[in-house]
């Protein structure tokens, strides 16, 4: 308590009204990130005691709603309730709040309660931080935006990868806010990703047509990926190489010669579901 009595941040947050010093933390992500926008629907995972949900609804004005074990003193404007983020009934909830298309933005200040054993903690913040982007991936919208504190650690790394695989732009971001002494660092993911495919995919496939810049232009699963340097009547092997928000490049990773059906390539009106390649 002496050191938070000292902090600049813990004295502010008494003088403006907010729940805790954390607040600033969102206020500073956002202003770099620009995670939330008037209007946004949010979710806030591990929420209590609430000064990121204080935060959230100043930002956006639209539905804001807390997620936490524990009961959230009531917040004007905010909506809350007790569950386990692990729990379907729990998704099911939230989804019922915020509506069938999902939340704009999904947030997570939570951290596990510390043992003083580092390695030990560390492994907590991920498993945690695993926890909050499973279920942001079950109810955010599509290109919605996702942040989470994570521990920093040898575990770190993969857990940042696995952001990847989800979203279009991935950094981590230190807030002023945040203690120097804090191991402490959040994962900021803009524009989620509901493409059926992810980097590293493979899939065999004919090239039908070529897109307007000279690539192959392929659907999976009515998903398009343009795949560099192949013909008009080629099959090959592509391993997808980056994914967008609507599309995806991919390049070859075999030539397995012409194509099952040459009549029907350059036809765009009915091409062939590719087949997954393990």
């Amino acid at each position: 308590m002496a050191r938070d009595r000292r902090d600049y941040y813990y004295h502010q947050a008494k003088e403006d009204g907010y729940r805790s010093r954390a607040s600033y933390k969102l206020k500073q992500i956002n202003e770099k990130h620009k995670i939330i926008n008037r209007g946004d629907s949010v979710v806030d995972l591990g929420a209590a005691p609430g000064g990121w949900l204080q935060v959230a609804k100043e930002l956006s004005g639209g539905k804001v709603l807390g997620v936490d074990l524990q009961r959230i003193t009531p917040i004007e404007g905010v909506e809350t309730i007790m569950g386990d983020i692990n729990a379907d009934s729990t998704i099911k909830k939230i989804i019922k709040i915020v509506g069938e298309k999902g939340a704009d933005v999904v947030l997570c200040d939570a951290a596990p309660n510390l043992s003083g054993n580092w390695s030990y903690d560390h492994a907590r913040s991920i498993e945690l931080s695993t926890s909050a982007l499973e279920c942001a991936k079950k109810i955010l919208k599509p290109k919605g935006n996702f942040v989470v504190k994570v521990f920093q650690g040898d575990m770190f790394k993969d857990y940042m990868d696995k952001v990847r695989d989800n979203f279009v732009h991935v950094k981590a971001y230190s807030p002023q806010a945040s203690r120097s002494q804090s191991a402490e660092i959040y994962v900021v993911g803009k524009k989620f990703l509901t493409a059926p495919l992810r980097k590293g995919d493979n899939f065999v496939v004919d090239i039908e047509k070529l897109g307007s810049s000279g690539d192959g232009a392929v659907l999976i699963e009515g998903f398009v990926v343009f795949v560099k340097g192949v013909e008009v009547g080629e099959k090959v092997r592509i391993s997808i190489t980056d994914v967008k928000p609507n599309f995806a490049f991919a390049e070859v990773a075999e030539r397995l010669g012409k194509a099952e059906n040459p009549e029907n390539s350059g036809n765009p009106e009915n091409p062939e579901s590719p087949e997954k390649s393990e």
